[in-house]
């Protein structure tokens, strides 16, 4: 690939927005980035217009029809980053919720090749290891107290693929089974749980960096039992995954929790039905009805993951809870990749993979550059 030059009105950098701006690549990667025009004609330019790096989703579990619970993962999987990078995310992780340990073992194995290919950037386990009271989309009959064999059963499936794992730390073993998970250098995750601040706090202590979509599926706050969200969000080493689409949390709740700016992560939890049609779908072999823009169990009507894109959650961030562009889009692409470990996306700096997404004044994607390559729809 030869060298691509490209500039914009705004370019958002880690710690500034170049208004405007350029960056260069080649090879794939970003070589340099700067202020002003640049030095000769730009092979792109985008007026009017803003350049943001690629999208980073941690949490998702499928898209355009498809889960990476299905019978054929892989397939699945290269399905699902398809249509999600025409949103914008240029790398996302793959989410499986709760089924049996059976099934577990050989979605994360079949996964796993995606992850070694460069497809995805790793495997997210949400469940077994979950809150029955606090399940939300998953089986309650599946659920489990964490085993030390169980977790070196599926970590070692994925053959150093899974980088988080969400766990309920009251569950019987949750405290060794954090550090049992952190030992394979994954993100520990406290969700799905039914958990006090005291023991929150010492989940945190045991090596838990994460919340998985804070307020959701967990102990709600009150104020003599303040429970886990307090407990994530006054630690500023503990990242708090934000579910940004106006259903799951209200919008004075997403500022609130990205008013500390290197803490929050945007995640869609997507479900097969983000970007197709609205109708009845499945998720952990539950049945979810998706109508008016929400996914909900026909059981009971919980929430059931989303139907969000992280362009969508971005947008959401800004127009309706008043969330800074810079901050909005930090939480979408450097936090998620740093709380991961990511270590050359979530950026526009130099090394790091040309991972692109223009948008438009109203933050619709424009175009995406992913690897220093601009995709198509189909690519």
């Amino acid at each position: 690939m030869s060298p691509t030059l490209i500039s914009a009105s705004r370019v958002i950098l880690p710690d500034a927005v170049l208004e405007p701006g350029w960056v260069e690549t080649d090879g794939g990667r970003i070589t340099a980035a700067g202020p002003g025009l640049p030095a000769r004609e730009p092979d792109a330019h985008f007026p009017d217009a803003i350049l943001a790096p690629g999208f980073v989703d941690a949490h998702i579990h499928g898209g355009g029809g498809f889960s990476f619970n299905d019978a054929d993962p892989a397939a699945a999987g290269v399905r699902i980053a398809g249509v999600h990078r025409s949103h914008g995310t240029t790398t996302l992780m793959a989410s499986l919720v709760t089924a049996p340990l059976t099934q577990l073992e050989k979605a994360v194995a079949a996964l796993a090749a995606l992850v070694e290919q460069g497809v995805l950037a790793g495997i997210h386990l949400e469940g077994p290891w979950l809150s029955p009271d606090h399940r939300g989309a998953h089986a309650a009959e599946l659920l489990l107290a964490p085993e030390a064999s169980a977790i070196d059963r599926l970590m070692l499936a994925g053959r150093g693929t899974v980088r988080m794992v969400t766990i309920a730390p009251e569950l019987e073993g949750g405290l060794a089974a954090i550090r049992q998970i952190t030992g394979y250098g994954a993100v520990a995750a406290i969700g799905h749980t039914g958990a006090g601040y005291d023991v929150a706090r010492e989940a945190i202590a045991a090596g838990a960096t994460a919340g998985t979509h804070v307020f959701n599926a967990m102990r709600p706050l009150h104020h003599r039992e303040p429970g886990p969200a307090l407990a994530l969000l006054e630690d500023p080493a503990v990242f708090a995954e934000v579910i940004a689409d106006g259903v799951h949390l209200h919008p004075s709740l997403v500022r609130f929790i990205a008013a500390s700016p290197a803490r929050a992560v945007f995640v869609t939890d997507a479900m097969a039905a983000a970007c197709a049609q609205e109708g009845t779908y499945q998720l952990g072999g539950l049945d979810v009805r998706v109508s008016d823009g929400e996914a909900r169990l026909v059981s009971d009507g919980t929430i059931a993951g989303s139907i969000l894109t992280l362009d969508a959650a971005v947008r959401h961030a800004v127009h309706d809870a008043g969330i800074p562009l810079a901050d909005a889009v930090r939480a979408a692409s450097q936090n998620p990749a740093d709380m991961l470990g990511l270590s050359d996306v979530g950026r526009i700096e130099a090394g790091r993979k040309a991972d692109l997404v223009v948008l438009s004044p109203e933050l619709e994607v424009a175009a995406v550059m992913k690897a220093g390559r601009w995709l198509t729809p189909s690519t």
